[in-house]
């Protein structure tokens, strides 16, 4: 791609980037930077940081979209979302912390096994509609380990917290698959707040790509949202197994490339 062709086609790619992660975190409950991030580096040519703040910049509208869609339906647990947004934070500055004292490549493939038991489950374990999460100590207190092991992973990995919160609300907490969508996209709210401060201060974050990225997929988080709730539970869990193969099978090839 010639640097003219790159200086009128940026733009496009950007607003393309956005509605598609758009469409994906409003179906799936996820933030969208496990698309955004590959793409801004493969397509923009953007270096591995500079994505990755990029990306949770644009998380921050998207997710705001997402958790409105799925709240008009009922389908948010403020509380939950809030105790896992509490412990995601925290997680994250240990995952930072530990980022160059924890071998990187043994995490990759636990966490391709953890994805491949995850995707066996989702065969085995159809969620019901209407479910909530009950709260009590253990709930809140399973929930807080969660929001740390998500953090933690999304400092050491750059792994999003939708990934891993969605069905572990819905295998270890009950959940519906929309409540656990939901209340995902609440707790990704503060948490990429908060990584985007730390982003800006220390430049790691295209404001304008950014802002692009994020607008575009503020127009198709709500259909994504719609598209969740019209389909049924088994069909949810089968895109969504679906959508982790993707993942995983990029992570193997990371992880087998990196001598």
């Amino acid at each position: 791609m010639s640097g003219e062709t790159r200086g009128w086609a940026r733009p496009l790619w950007l607003i393309l980037i956005g509605l598609i992660a758009g469409f994906l975190s409003g179906l799936f409950g996820v933030g969208g930077g496990i698309l955004i991030v590959p793409a801004l580096i493969f397509l923009l040519g953007m270096g591995q940081k500079i994505s990755a703040g990029t990306s949770l910049a644009a998380i921050v509208p998207t997710s705001l979209v997402g958790v409105i869609t799925y709240a008009t339906h009922g389908h948010v647990d403020w509380i939950a979302g809030l105790i896992l947004s509490a412990g995601s934070v925290l997680g994250a500055q240990l995952g930072s912390y530990l980022l160059q004292r924890v071998p990187r490549r043994a995490l990759q493939w636990g966490f391709i096994g953890f994805l491949l038991i995850v995707i066996v489950q989702l065969f085995l374990v159809i969620p019901e509609r209407g479910q909530g999460i009950t709260l009590g100590v253990g709930v809140v207190l399973g929930l807080i380990a969660l929001g740390l092991v998500v953090g933690v992973l999304s400092g050491l990995l750059g792994i999003g917290g939708g990934i891993v919160i969605v069905p572990m609300l819905v295998m270890l907490f009950g959940a519906s698959d929309l409540v656990a969508k939901g209340t995902s996209l609440l707790m990704m709210v503060p948490t990429a707040l908060s990584g985007t401060v730390g982003n800006l201060v220390r430049r790691n974050v295209d404001l304008r790509a950014a802002a692009l990225i994020g607008l575009a997929a503020c127009l198709t988080t709500a259909l994504g949202g719609t598209v969740a709730a019209l389909i049924t539970p088994l069909a949810a869990n089968l895109l969504f197994a679906a959508f982790l193969a993707v993942i995983l099978l990029r992570m193997v090839a990371q992880a087998v490339s990196k001598k």
